[in-house]
């Protein structure tokens, strides 16, 4: 096991104008499961790659285990990938897919079946050791792909975007798997995703990239509550939060016909009349029609059990916008009626209108 550790990495390919990756300062402790998440191109897959020695960087230095490893090999790092397309070798069984790294190593025969017979024990795959990989299903396949890296017992586990090939069901299950097995073994991993309800649930920490640029790096409950700026913002979270421009004067932050007051150094920080608001679906209040707040028309609601969405379009600033509104599952308005909504004013995010950076909270806490 081992620290990793990004000293101002930067990769840029030939011919390219921007970076893949631009000045990545990260440290990755001990132990942790840490989450890369961003969108398709943010560099998340080069950052990872970077890191197995499968790319090489333009410049600054990746340390594992507190040594410079940014020139090593990727064969002499210690560490164990999990693709998204398995890579598992077809001609043979899953015992010897497992421990086809040990005997490269020249990890004699009875060590190798015993360290493979744990580690399938460990994943349900005792009773498929014998069977090829085109006998498995796909998350039987995927299991055999991390019991491969488990049993190589390395210093840092990489994965890229595992489960994307599962189904949905499929996918909540295996998640669960993976995240639980990480804390049992207690190796650190850097794992690769796109979907930030996977990135929610499964890490310690979440860093948050884009365009090759990290954005923000903090616990899943840090980047819902404390979100650096609008991208953090409107990327994580499920659904998306609420995003608007709206005005303020003297008294605070207009919100329909409501107001809600802006402790003085929040005003102070704001420059002009406007700023952007942040407002997760589930910090809405719903009222009566004419109360105060948002009018909101109900254009569609998903019910999805205990929870509920409305999602509805609001006129505000001139502007029509859309929004959505967590409410009860069993008790809540229908598509086509007209209600108010209000924000909880200590939940309420404030943006700069142009920079998209963090401002605060209307009652000036950070």
């Amino acid at each position: 096991m081992a620290s990793v550790v990004y000293e101002d990495v930067t990769l840029q390919y030939p011919g390219t104008d921007r970076p893949a990756v631009s000045q990545l300062q990260l440290d990755i402790e001990d132990g942790e499961f840490l989450v890369l998440v961003g969108p398709s191109g943010c560099g998340k897959s080069t950052a990872l790659r970077m890191l197995a020695g499968l790319e090489e960087v333009t410049s600054g230095r990746i340390l594992i285990g507190g040594e410079d490893a940014t020139e090593v090999s990727p064969k002499d790092r210690d560490i164990a990938m999990v693709f998204q397309n398995y890579a598992l070798y077809p001609h043979m069984s899953v015992a010897e897919n497992m421990g086809f790294a040990l005997k490269i190593a020249g990890v004699s025969k009875e060590e190798r079946r015993k360290r493979v017979e744990a580690v399938a024990e460990q994943l349900d795959l005792t009773e498929y050791l014998d069977r090829k990989p085109k006998a498995l299903s796909g998350g039987q396949r995927q299991r055999v792909a991390m019991g491969r890296a488990i049993v190589r017992q390395p210093k840092v586990f990489l994965m890229d975007e595992p489960l994307s090939n599962l189904d949905a069901k499929l996918r909540v299950q295996t998640r669960t798997r993976i995240a639980a097995l990480q804390r049992d073994l207690g190796v650190t991993t850097v794992y690769v995703t796109h979907d930030q309800t996977e990135a929610l649930t499964m890490g310690d920490r979440i860093a948050v990239m884009k365009l090759g640029v990290l954005q923000q790096v903090g616990t899943p409950r840090e980047l819902l509550d404390h979100p650096n700026n609008t991208f953090v913002a409107g990327f994580i979270g499920s659904p998306a939060m609420n995003l608007f421009d709206a005005e303020i004067d003297e008294a605070g932050l207009l919100f329909g016909n409501a107001t809600i007051p802006l402790a003085p150094e929040v005003r102070s920080a704001i420059s002009g009349n406007r700023v952007t608001v942040g407002v997760r679906p589930e910090d809405m209040v719903v009222g009566a029609q004419g109360s105060d707040g948002l009018t909101l028309d109900v254009t569609l609601v998903e019910e999805l059990g205990a929870d509920g969405y409305l999602f509805g379009s609001v006129s505000l600033a001139g502007k029509d916008l859309d929004l959505v509104v967590r409410v009860d599952g069993r008790t809540h308005p229908n598509a086509g009626e007209t209600v108010t909504v209000k924000p909880l004013p200590e939940r309420v995010h404030l943006f700069d209108v142009e920079s998209g950076a963090r401002i605060g909270t209307p009652e000036g806490r950070n």
